[in-house]
């Protein structure tokens, strides 16, 4: 099956709208214009503001190189990258969404979506894409909210589990755990080795929650479940829920979950990672290169998420996408869709999926890090064999029922109410926001 089709297959799973056009006009003020050129409207030459993650998750220069071939292909548009860590970055892009001031383009996360297109903070894309003549026949998929498309993912990451090969050695596992009783019992082996040293590493911090929906629903989709019924909440009375959260309670009543975990950040469960302290973690692809750099003599393999025992059916795959949008408050969405264009194209759609070695956006674009490294060749074929699967993704107020969830996790795992009491109340919220 071509990477084409596989990028169009994870639309269909996730239930993520594609190629569909409504009309609504965007508007408003951001960038200022400077002197005269050849790229802006009227003449005029064009500062576009980009803010996003990607940046520092790249290696260095790449991002910047090609937004320098942007500008040269595009005389009169500079772009000005606003970059920093997924977490400070949502923070800022969520306070200038409340305050009309967002960047001119934006990096998007699909579970941000939803509440943006509410608000009015970001543009419709739809009809930008009609004002233009833009072919989106190319695009793998859009995300949408009423029939118009706000996001378009720009590639998209799997989330494995990864496992420090020397750890897991020295603790006399032989291979990483494909189980959920080879987890449980390789994570007891690592955190016996040092008073330092733990199996997993678990995020749980409710002001960034997406540890939810990567490190703990994920071990319900690993095995083919559901968190919804018919498109709604379904926690409660439900095996594939209930099996994930009494697993990870057990965990944490064994102590091989490494400490902090109601404030810990995604960046915080890779620095544990990358600095030897934690035997495995869940975690997107787009760190590797980080990992790699600020830790060149760590080794690490990549493997799919265990499963629970006897299942033997297709696992899903976490996923998330960088994804892409324009605010409605830029002074200038041609041009910034332009910058959307550029990156979206097959030539640089298939350069920034192989520098980011991530899945293309573009179902012509090929990354070329399958056969080039040995590390996401695994990751390749995990996801030929599995399916991807986010459940968030253009859910309502996605990122409040991620909240919501670990809100009443944390109770139960610090002993404050029994777990089904917290499916419970999870469960009440999740529809009230339904």
């Amino acid at each position: 099956m071509s990477n084409g089709a596989r990028v169009r297959r994870l639309v269909a799973v996730t239930g993520v709208a594609t190629l569909a056009l409504a009309g609504c006009s965007s508007g408003g003020t951001s960038s200022s214009d400077t002197a005269t050129g050849d790229g802006g409207s009227g003449g005029e030459s064009v500062a576009l503001e980009f803010q996003q993650w990607w940046e520092p998750e790249l290696p260095d220069g790449a991002f910047r190189g090609l937004m320098d071939k942007f500008e040269e292909e595009n005389p009169g548009i500079t772009v000005e990258l606003l970059s920093g860590p997924y977490s400070s970055t949502k923070e800022q892009v969520v306070a200038g969404a409340a305050a009309g001031t967002m960047a001119d383009v934006v990096g998007l996360d699909g579970a941000w979506v939803s509440d943006f297109a509410k608000q009015g903070a970001i543009a419709d894309l739809s009809s930008i894409m009609k004002d233009v003549g833009y072919d989106d026949s190319q695009l793998a998929s859009q995300v949408q909210v009423g029939g118009a498309t706000y996001m378009i993912p720009v590639v998209n990451f799997v989330y494995p589990m990864f496992t420090n090969d020397a750890l897991l050695e020295k603790a006399g596992v032989s291979a990483p755990p494909s189980t959920r009783t080879e987890f449980a019992d390789a994570a007891k082996k690592i955190t016996a080795l040092d008073d330092n040293t733990y199996g997993w590493v678990l995020p749980l911090s409710l002001e960034a929650p997406n540890g939810v929906q990567n490190d703990v629903m994920s071990w319900t989709w690993a095995s083919g479940g559901s968190m919804l019924k018919d498109g709604q909440p379904a926690l409660t009375d439900n095996p594939a829920v209930t099996g994930t959260v009494d697993y990870i309670q057990g965990l944490w009543d064994d102590g091989v979950i490494a400490p902090g975990s109601f404030t810990m950040k995604e960046q915080d469960k890779v620095e544990e990672f990358t600095n030897g302290r934690v035997g495995m973690m869940i975690d997107s692809l787009a760190h590797v290169n980080t990992i790699r750099e600020a830790n060149p003599d760590l080794t690490f393999s990549i493997s799919a998420i265990p499963a629970e025992d006897g299942y033997a059916g297709e696992r899903g795959i976490p996923y998330a996408s960088w994804g892409i949008g324009v605010a409605a408050n830029s002074a200038h969405p041609a041009e910034a869709f332009k910058l959307i264009e550029f990156l979206m194209s097959e030539s640089t759609n298939s350069e920034l999926s192989s520098i980011a070695h991530a899945f293309p956006g573009n179902t012509e674009a090929v990354p070329d890090f399958v056969k080039d490294d040995e590390l996401f060749g695994a990751a390749f074929d995990i996801y030929k064999a599995g399916y991807p699967a986010n459940e968030f993704t253009g859910l309502p107020v996605a990122e409040q029922l991620m909240r919501d969830f670990g809100e009443q996790f944390q109770k139960a795992l610090d002993g404050q109410q029994s777990m089904q009491d917290a499916l419970t109340a999870a469960q009440k919220a999740w529809e009230a926001e339904f």
